[in-house]
């Protein structure tokens, strides 16, 4: 089985994958062109993590519009997780939302700065590339696929 998170974002968004050891498989940012989501890109991003012997099943992130966020920035990124929760549904892997306060509650991350996850996923998986502060999308990612693998198996 491998398990896969994905960090939902018309920009920022990312993936990543672990085997049903825990071991790292890998990471990217979400594939866009001209600021929005590129569903092919990103489904074979996707298939690519799991070979023709495995299976897969997949957590997206729950997410919502943020106070004082604009409303074309809003619907950008509604837009953004709309594609991607149906990328994630044409994969035909399970999958399943999970709210950010369940994941990082998960890995004792409530109530940190965004660059706590960063630094765990870097502890957790150092072959990761997860070098630039912007990778905090990746390494939420990993998280979320540890979650995922701790919770569903």
């Amino acid at each position: 089985m491998i398990y896969i998170g994905i960090d939902p974002g018309a920009i920022s968004g990312a993936y990543a994958a672990i085997d049903h050891n825990g071991e790292f498989i890998g990471c990217g940012d979400i594939p866009s062109v001209d600021g929005r989501v590129n569903a092919s890109q990103l489904r074979h991003a996707l298939k690519s993590c799991v070979s023709s012997f495995d299976t897969a099943m997949i957590a997206v992130e729950s997410v919502h519009s943020m106070p004082k966020q604009g409303i074309a920035s809003t619907a950008k990124f509604m837009r953004a997780v709309g594609a991607i929760e149906a990328t994630a549904e044409l994969t035909h892997f399970p999958f399943v939302l999970v709210t950010p306060q369940k994941w990082k509650k998960y890995h004792g991350l409530i109530g940190t700065e965004k660059v706590a996850s960063l630094e765990l996923a870097r502890s957790m998986f150092p072959e990761a590339s997860l070098k630039r502060i912007k990778d905090t999308g990746r390494a939420d990612a990993l998280l979320m696929a540890v979650w995922l693998k701790d919770n569903h198996e």
